[in-house]
């Protein structure tokens, strides 16, 4: 039976790493895609982080990157596809090798929280034991069976992004008008706005994508 596994992994050389060390509340998401090449070192991410230019001198430097192109920006951050350099210690290729998928894939700390669906617990085993050879700290945080779990429904979100949505709904947020400002809700989970904003963005986002949404957004 597939096992969905949500892992949190931490190494000085996995991608973007370096960036994430550097600038201080920033978000990254590894942007969902289709059809994937399991080979590929190009991938694209959605960086919520209002400074650019800080941003980019951070991407120049960073060791795990050979080169990015911006796709979008806002006020709040962008798009980049970016790629990674031969060096740079990937989880995505295990999780390939063993017929796994990622799921989803942000930011935590210096490091990445991944959400898998593997075949199973021997699938599990082979990508712990790539993270073991390549000097990776991984964090088991969650696993269970596809077709049951005891904790319901996900609906796409990770834990983070349901704790800021459901006490952002309980703290009067969403009220018109709003009972808790973004700032006070910030306080209340003890995170910078922007990264509350990011969380309740995303989560929102898959909240929809896995509810009433019936295909994806228009490109």
């Amino acid at each position: 039976m597939s096992i969905i596994v949500t892992i949190h992994v931490e190494h000085e050389r996995l991608a973007l790493v370096p960036t994430l060390e550097r600038l201080d509340g920033v978000d990254i998401e590894v942007v969902t895609q289709g059809t994937t090449d399991p080979g590929s070192s190009e991938f694209p991410f959605l960086v919520d982080y209002d400074d650019r230019g800080a941003l980019e001198r951070a991407l120049n430097d960073d060791p795990t990157i050979n080169e990015y192109k911006l796709v979008e920006w806002t006020g709040e951050g962008g798009v980049y596809y970016i790629e990674h350099t031969p060096e740079t210690k990937l989880i995505s290729t295990a999780v390939s090798d063993a017929n796994g998928f990622l799921i989803h894939t942000e930011s935590k700390r210096n490091g990445w929280l991944v959400r898998l669906l593997l075949p199973d617990r021997a699938a599990l085993s082979t990508v712990w034991e790539h993270a073991r050879e390549n000097g990776m700290r991984l964090d088991i945080v969650e696993i269970h069976d596809n077709e049951t779990t005891d904790s319901g429904p996900s609906y796409g979100l990770t834990d983070e992004q349901r704790t800021t949505l459901l006490t952002a709904y309980e703290e009067g947020y969403f009220l018109e008008p709003r009972e808790m400002s973004l700032d006070e809700l910030a306080d209340e989970l003890g995170l910078s706005s922007t990264a509350v904003s990011g969380r309740l963005r995303r989560g929102m986002r898959n909240l929809v994508a896995a509810t009433i949404a019936t295909e994806g957004p228009e490109q």
